[in-house]
């Protein structure tokens, strides 16, 4: 038997529950706060097992676990010994409580406030002055200079670095940034910036102005020191 026939014989599909009972449908039409646990956990689920559907297979879980908070510490090897879990599922479930306490840490933490070169290579300092390849990074501040998001535009090579005004300024625009600092790291240790380095903070300032986003800065990173162009006057 092959194994769409296998899957097919052996799985319970959400579309196969009666309509007002699936979690999918729930969800549009009641939204996810007034869902139950186990109706949220068959959505990443998906499927069912062997003549269950997904929600008595998510009960089965939650069940086996004792509460939604005990599942935050089950492993993958746990979540595989229930019956009709296999990796994939269990690997959903993982991620996705993953996910969630990452977005529950970043609300927890206050923005910091990036008012200086200073704060932003002390920000930076220790991640980018370790590596032995060129790593172009963009922070993206709101209107106050608060912190709302950071991105390795790109990573160059030992000696040098590609970072496109497009893909620098991508992000930033998603996240309604109003300005941001760039730094990028020189492997060699020193932070003099190059003649190239120059030229690329010359096109992101223009293209800002054209944007409406704000390059405050271009910090080079190098092994126990930076150098701010702003505070060298070579962004005037």
């Amino acid at each position: 038997m092959s194994e769409a026939c296998y899957v097919a014989a052996s799985s319970v599909l959400v579309r196969e529950i009666p309509q007002e009972d699936r979690p999918r449908e729930r969800l549009r039409q009641v939204g996810p706060e007034q869902m139950s646990n186990a109706e949220l956990l068959a959505i990443l689920l998906r499927t069912g097992s062997r003549g269950r559907s997904a929600v008595a297979l998510a009960e089965q879980i939650l069940k086996r676990f004792g509460s939604i908070r005990d599942l935050l510490e089950a492993d993958l090897e746990e979540l595989t010994d229930i019956p009709g879990v296999g990796l994939a599922k269990a690997a959903q479930v993982k991620a996705a409580i993953e996910v969630g306490r990452r977005i529950a840490r970043l609300s927890n933490v206050s923005r910091p406030r990036i008012l200086s070169a200073q704060d932003a290579a002390d920000y930076m300092m220790d991640r980018l002055r370790f590596q032995l390849k060129e790593h172009f990074v963009a922070l993206h501040l709101d209107a106050k200079r608060r912190l709302i998001g950071e991105e390795i535009v790109s990573v160059g090579s030992l000696d040098s670095t590609i970072a496109h005004p497009r893909e620098i300024f991508k992000t930033a625009i998603k996240r309604s940034a109003s300005a941001i600092i760039c730094l990028h790291n020189h492997p060699s240790g020193d932070p003099t910036p190059s003649y190239e380095d120059l030229e690329v903070t010359r096109r992101l300032i223009e293209c800002g102005q054209i944007l409406g986003v704000d390059v405050l800065d271009h910090i080079v990173i190098g092994s126990h020191s930076f150098c701010s162009m702003r505070e060298k006057g070579w962004l005037d």
